[in-house]
């Protein structure tokens, strides 16, 4: 099955949006205020990867000093939607996308900024030309793992994501 999206120059013009620091965060704030608010920071995306950025601080916190998980899952949630937004970008057809599930970890407390990775871009970008294939809709899961700069890991997010050619 070919993982090839019809409009690649476009999935590419929103992977690059989504690197620029600036337009990121107008993104965010217009879209995203939540993860304008955490401070979360898209590190990495291409097609394969995607590497958000949650600090640690005031904003993200607990009340245990350590960072809180439901920011730690918009780490997460952005790591592995990232890809799918950028797939559907590249789709050539209008494309919807949501979360129908999560399943999450924990290994240690986040005490430092934790950068959540998810490698699945090719697996999502299946998904969406099955999608586009077939008119029916999909599900792809994908994971992003949490590590604090140390190599230290915080948490495992199992995101499923389900992808319908709108009408």
């Amino acid at each position: 099955m070919s993982t090839a999206l019809p409009d690649a120059a476009r999935a590419e013009a929103f992977r690059a949006q989504m690197r620029s620091g600036a337009k990121t965060r107008a993104y965010f704030l217009a879209r995203l205020p939540l993860a304008w608010f955490a401070g979360l920071r898209v590190k990495r995306l291409d097609a394969q990867r995607c590497e958000v950025l949650v600090p640690r601080g005031w904003r993200t916190q607990n009340p245990f000093r350590s960072t809180y998980f439901a920011a730690q899952a918009m780490a997460a949630e952005l790591a592995t939607g990232a890809l799918g937004m950028a797939a559907v970008q590249g789709a050539g057809a209008p494309v919807s996308m949501l979360v129908t599930e999560m399943r999450s970890t924990f290994g240690k407390k986040a005490v430092s900024d934790a950068t959540f990775t998810c490698e699945d871009g090719d697996r999502v970008a299946a998904a969406v030309a099955e999608t586009l294939r077939t008119g029916e809709g999909t599900t792809v899961e994908a994971t992003a793992v949490g590590r604090m700069a140390d190599g230290t890991e915080v948490a495992t997010f199992v995101f499923t994501w389900s992808f319908k050619r709108k009408s």
